[in-house]
């Protein structure tokens, strides 16, 4: 499932190769202007922005707007796009995303009702789209182009990839790992919705034949099954990269909802213990705080003091 990085930054024999054009839904608003800017200081190439009944206008003087998804990919030829518009339009929005021929859906907003989003992976899985999110902080390949919110500090281009569902520890343990030397050759958050386009599997499966990646880092949290369904996939795939765990809220109490919707334990049911468990079978060790993490990969990598 390599496809994620041709739709990123294509294949060297491309014509845009590294220069993918990116569509900004909600470009007008206070929250999709201010991303859209860092993102094109950024470098990435946002070649449009849509926002209903602005149509003709331009962003900046420059990115043009148009009044759909459809009208903004017959005139760019773009097949990425990040939604930024509040909950209650995200349905229509990622819809005519969708329907426009956009491969990769960045959704941002959170607060989705689960139908909706549910909705939208069903119909991009007939469209043979990704959708990134929802209440996600995007996707990166650093120094060349991001798609999200993130900060652009923490980062930098390398060959370790990093998996996570959440945003504030992406930011963290991948500004640890840079600072002991291990770049990222992709960053994708996952969301920390129960429902997601994109589960840490599919992640997974997007990135683990990646031939230059010298290891993987995976963000996990409380809540659901998602790091033990991993630990699984990674077993029977025989994937004998170096690859490292966190997860967050291990001292959670029980039954109560910590942060993200999807970080709630029921019983034993999405326990810390049951994630840790399932990674330590995977030959997969799990640090205990974030600065630990690099510490750990250098160890699996060989490179330990």
């Amino acid at each position: 499932m390599m496809e994620i990085f041709d739709i990123l930054k294509g294949r060297p024999e491309d014509a845009d190769y590294k220069k993918k054009g990116v569509i900004v839904q909600g470009i007008t608003g206070a929250y999709g202007s201010l991303h859209a800017r860092n993102m094109m200081a950024y470098g990435t190439n946002i070649v449009a922005g849509v926002t209903p009944g602005k149509g003709g206008q331009k962003f900046d003087d420059k990115v043009p707007i148009y009044n759909s998804v459809k009208e903004a990919v017959e005139a760019t030829g773009a097949k990425i796009s990040i939604i930024y518009v509040p909950a209650k339009f995200f349905l229509n929005a990622a819809k005519d995303a969708l329907q426009s021929g956009i491969k990769l859906l960045v959704a941002i907003p959170e607060h989705i009702p689960v139908r909706d989003t549910m909705e939208i992976i069903d119909m991009a899985k007939h469209k043979g789209a990704i959708v990134i999110g929802p209440n996600t902080p995007g996707i990166m390949i650093p120094d060349l182009i991001k798609v999200g919110i993130m900060p652009p500090m923490p980062f930098k281009e390398g060959k370790v990839a990093v998996l996570s569902k959440s945003g504030t520890l992406l930011y963290e343990i991948s500004d640890a790992l840079t600072k002991a030397g291990f770049g990222q050759s992709i960053t994708i958050g996952i969301g920390g919705d129960p429902v997601n386009g994109t589960r840490l599997i599919d992640a997974f499966d997007m990135v683990k034949d990646l031939p230059d990646m010298e290891g993987m880092v995976i963000v996990g949290e409380i809540g659901g099954d998602s790091e033990e369904m991993l630990a699984q996939r990674i077993i029977d795939s025989g994937f004998d990269k170096p690859t490292v765990a966190y997860i967050a809220g291990r001292a959670a109490p029980k039954e109560k909802r910590m942060g993200h919707a999807g970080a709630i334990v029921m019983g034993t049911y999405g326990s810390a213990e049951s994630k840790v468990s399932m990674f330590n079978k995977a030959n997969i060790p799990v640090a205990k705080r974030p600065a630990e993490v690099p510490v750990l990969l250098a160890g699996k990598m060989g490179k330990s003091d």
